[in-house]
């Protein structure tokens, strides 16, 4: 299951990247379509880049809303729940364990 889940994000990050990839590429094509300066190809370049960004940024967030809602779908506990059982456990252990 972590499989998936591990190879889902992994593919929306090279998506991402990719989709950086090609925005840099339309940006050589507009500048050399509608003949825009080097500086405005550049700012296009950067407003391009911090959009992905966000973007990027926004997916990691709702990839993580759905893996731990997948976990929860399928009755996996989380890291602090299990902690917290594991010391209950070990309470009782030394209580049972009291003559």
């Amino acid at each position: 299951m972590f499989e998936v889940i591990e190879k889902t994000l992994l593919t929306a990050l090279g998506a991402a990247s990719l989709t950086q990839k090609k925005a840099e590429e339309l940006t050589a094509e507009l500048k050399e379509r509608f003949n825009l300066s080097e500086e405005e190809g550049q700012c296009l370049v950067e407003k391009l880049k911090k959009s992905i960004s966000e973007r990027q940024t926004e997916l990691e967030k709702q990839a993580t809303d759905e893996v731990l809602k997948a976990c929860d779908r399928v009755g996996l506990v989380s890291k602090d729940e299990f902690s917290t059982l594991e010391k209950r456990v070990t309470a009782l252990e030394v209580q049972l364990a009291k003559p």
